[in-house]
């Protein structure tokens, strides 16, 4: 299941946005159909609700996918509050989980829209840790599409991996499975899977040498007190700006990145949740 203190301190969150009046309900669940194989656009489930927030969870970990074309209780979900379907995450069923993600994913961004809060425009999409020719930077999971970004800039790059058979010495940078090779990088920069999949702690604790901390991705549009609790640095997500055009490229299995902006957050100068409720509306 997802790690347990992260799930109860998330869920607190909404239970506190939910107090002070923040209610909205579910309005559509959006499950990756009829994409082309290997798009990006289909590894991402998605919970929009009635205010036109919408937030994603990845669907590619484990039986996630298969998980959520059997789930019954998908279809009853429209129309019912937030908080039912994000609580949702503190399950073990990993469909569940990711739906219970999206969740609080959205809610969070009702609460940013409700208060006045805009994340900023993503610099880029390494989570703001530019990476230098002295740097030794820590890649969780494999994201090809940063690795050329790192090794051109000349720095070292070592990623950690679930995948065994992505394991691999590389000439410019390798894969290994051993989360604690990361100890000797000054730099980590990590998907968003690790709100699923249970290494978030674990994780933490073998890049506590690290100078920054990113998590990046679709996934990672929670609200940011917990990690940046846990010394994560920035966090960058994926907030829908067109959400007409998003509906209609994604039922019609097309990209609709194009519909969206990434945001980071970082954690100096983000106000707190607690603040953020406090002056919604």
């Amino acid at each position: 299941m997802s790690t347990p203190g992260l799930a109860a301190e998330l869920l607190d969150c909404v239970g506190a946005a939910t107090r002070r009046g923040i209610r909205p309900s579910v309005r559509s669940i959006h499950l990756p159909r009829g994409f082309a194989a290997g798009s990006r656009d289909a590894e991402f489930c998605a919970v929009e609700l009635d205010d036109g927030c919408i937030g994603f969870s990845f669907v590619l970990l484990g039986d996630t996918l298969p998980g959520l074309a059997t789930e019954a209780g998908i279809a009853s979900l429209p129309g019912r509050p937030v908080a039912e379907v994000a609580a949702w995450y503190a399950e073990p069923a990993a469909a569940r989980r990711a739906l219970g993600l999206a969740a609080i994913n959205a809610l969070t961004g009702s609460v940013f829209r409700r208060s006045g809060y805009r994340p900023n425009d993503a610099a880029d999409s390494l989570g703001l840790i530019a990476p230098l020719p002295a740097d030794h930077i820590g890649m969780i999971g494999l994201f090809r599409p940063l690795v050329g970004r790192i090794l051109e800039a000349g720095a070292r790059l070592t990623v950690a991996e679930l995948k065994p058979e992505l394991a691999q010495p590389g000439e410019r940078f390798r894969v290994t499975l051993d989360p604690g090779e990361l100890a000797a990088c000054n730099k980590i920069v990590s998907t968003s899977t690790l709100l699923l999949n249970d290494t978030l702690d674990a994780v933490l604790a073998a890049c506590r040498h690290a100078g920054r901390f990113a998590i990046i991705g679709p996934s990672a549009g929670c609200m940011p007190d917990p990690l940046f609790r846990r010394g994560v640095d920035s966090l960058g997500g994926t907030e829908v700006v067109d959400p007409d055009g998003f509906r209609t490229a994604f039922a019609a299995g097309e990209p609709w990145g194009r519909f969206a902006r990434k945001t980071c957050i970082r954690r100096d100068g983000y106000p707190g949740f607690a603040a953020l409720i406090e002056r919604a509306s």
